[in-house]
């Protein structure tokens, strides 16, 4: 008997577990977590409800990604739809509509010079996708010596090993041994002494783009590919580019003809009250890695948007010629490429972007009027992102006292990240005065309890 002649089975997805043994999680002290579990429960709007009832204010937007908010309708009944259409269907020489629209709406929707997109499952298969759009691309022009990659300390790229080899935050690198050659990395633009509590962009640190061309010298231009950056470093405790900065980048770049990529996993679609950051900095990398956002996180997907000459150069071979021997099984999946048409229409109705926009200014005073708080080391912000750094602990605990506030937070009702000796923050974009306001109470009661 087929699964839609038989008798509907029923699932409550709200009972609490039988067993906690099974499920490895990922980024989570295991046994820790295991003593005292956090379950979501239910979300709508702003807020998770845990599995007590609790209403928990979501000052992530889930992990930097429900941009939206939760449960918006149009995307919930466009993934339905598609479902009960068309469940899948390999990319793999054949389509769907759907994912044909989609990549259209995108594309028309991002600014110029962006032509063509590839989609792939998460920010960390982005990155490794254009790292591998990189080398090809210099590969089908004739110039297949441009190995070399150059990513950032304190660079978060995903966990795919192309990520983590340009990624640059140590922990994340340290199990693994060796991973891909050929990788450099600029320093990053962490500046306490000269930029504590900056407000958005800090005025110091232009020149230490200057450290892209001392590497590309040091390799040999005609020897490298790519440099790839977050516009924002996102997870290593929101680290905002410096003025001047990026567009230093680009310049450099384009002087050795290397490709800059620009990692916008965490800030495309509205986090800077633009679709993408480049907009917001006024720079235009060559390729752009996009996913969270994109479908409002409700079915994992990643995008990789390029510049036309890029897409050409692997068009130019024979008419049955695959030309870029890369992809995944749920490439373009239907379920998720309807979630980006109802998101985009979600974003554009609901003008969130513009939300975002209009309470940038508010959320910087707000955020950085807890500078006198007790253990605040440090301020950052850019767009709707924050990062709170506290004071460190003596010992071998790296972390405990972010740790101690993102607990403290949740037992006050407010879902923070936190990132070695930081807490991060991301709110969905359609937050408004008062979902300010409860975050930043709620977290200077919580830096005033602190041990």
């Amino acid at each position: 008997m087929s699964q839609s002649s038989s008798k509907s089975q029923g699932y409550d997805f709200t009972s609490l577990p039988n067993s906690l043994e099974e499920f490895w999680m990922p980024f989570t002290p295991q046994k820790m977590f295991k003593k005292d579990p956090r379950y979501m429960v239910s979300a709508d709007g702003m807020f998770y409800k845990d599995q007590h009832g609790r209403e928990i204010l979501d000052g992530c937007a889930g992990l930097w990604c429900v941009n939206a908010g939760h449960n918006k309708k149009r995307i919930v009944d466009a993934i339905k739809q598609q479902a009960e259409q068309l469940d899948f269907t390999s990319n793999f020489q054949m389509s769907t509509s759907t994912a044909f629209k989609a990549a259209s709406r995108l594309v028309s929707a991002f600014p110029e010079p962006y032509s063509h997109v590839f989609f792939c499952n998460s920010g960390s298969e982005a990155v490794d996708t254009a790292l591998k759009i990189a080398l090809g691309y210099h590969r089908m022009r004739g110039e297949g010596t441009r190995q070399v990659l150059i990513g950032r300390e304190r660079a978060y790229h995903g966990v795919g090993f192309g990520g983590i080899s340009v990624g640059g935050i140590p922990y994340n690198r340290a199990m693994f041994g060796s991973i891909l050659p050929k990788v450099d990395h600029m320093r990053h633009t962490h500046d306490l002494d000269r930029n504590r509590f900056s407000k958005g962009q800090p005025e110091h640190g232009v020149e230490l783009a200057e450290d892209l061309e001392r590497i590309i010298q040091l390799h040999d231009p005609q020897n490298v590919a790519a440099v790839i950056v977050e516009p924002v470093s996102g997870s290593t405790g929101v680290l905002p580019p410096p003025k001047g900065y990026l567009k230093r980048l680009r310049e450099i770049a384009d002087k050795y003809g290397i490709l800059l990529i620009f990692d916008e996993v965490v800030t495309a679609f509205g986090r800077m009250g633009s679709i993408t950051s480049a907009e917001y900095f006024g720079v235009m990398p060559d390729l752009i890695c996009t996913a969270k956002g994109l479908t409002n996180a409700a079915v994992p997907m990643g995008a990789v948007f390029c510049r036309k000459g890029i897409y050409e150069a692997f068009m130019n071979g024979p008419e049955y010629g695959f030309g870029f021997m890369h992809g995944y099984t749920y490439s373009g999946h239907p379920l998720a490429a309807a979630a980006a048409l109802a998101t985009l229409d979600t974003y554009q109705e609901e003008k969130i972007f513009e939300n975002a926009a209009k309470m940038m200014p508010i959320w910087e005073d707000a955020i950085h009027s807890l500078k006198d708080k007790p253990f605040v080391e440090d301020i950052r912000n850019c767009g709707i992102i924050a990062g709170i750094e506290v004071t460190k602990v003596a010992g071998d605990d790296y972390g405990a006292r972010a740790r101690e506030l993102f607990l403290k937070c949740y037992e006050k009702g407010l879902m923070v990240r936190y990132t070695g000796n930081n807490i991060a923050l991301s709110p969905p974009l359609i937050l408004d005065q008062a979902n300010i306001d409860q975050i930043v109470t709620t977290i200077g009661e919580a830096l005033h309890t602190l041990s």
